[in-house]
């Protein structure tokens, strides 16, 4: 059986977790947009932590027949933020500074936390 998006959402948070990722977490906002259904938010330490988890989240795309449509840095050195775009699941690695300046968490209030 096929695993749901929200399952696929709430293992990459797992696999983030175990990666040492800080506070995570998943946000069902499939109700106030039509371009993805799930973030997954989670904090970083620096740039070699964040390619670490990348490449964890790259290798599960790759096992669930997933498909990584854009990858984005919002800093240019990437230490900040950086965006892994699945389709209906969005991932996004912050340090804390960048975290709790955009703060997603309160900016998508609307959304379901999951996690």
């Amino acid at each position: 059986m096929e695993k749901t998006f929200k399952e696929k959402a709430l293992e990459i948070a797992q696999l983030l977790e175990d990666g040492k990722g800080k506070d995570v977490t998943v946000l069902d906002v499939s109700e106030l947009n039509s371009w993805t259904d799930y973030f997954v938010i989670c904090t970083i330490n620096s740039s070699a932590h964040w390619q670490g988890l990348y490449r964890q989240v790259k290798d599960y795309v790759k096992d669930n027949d997933m498909e990584i449509h854009v990858t984005n840095k919002k800093s240019p050195d990437g230490d900040d933020w950086n965006l892994i775009d699945i389709g209906s699941v969005v991932v996004h690695l912050m340090s804390e500074p960048a975290r709790e300046f955009y703060d997603l968490e309160k900016l998508w209030h609307a959304g379901t936390k999951l996690k």
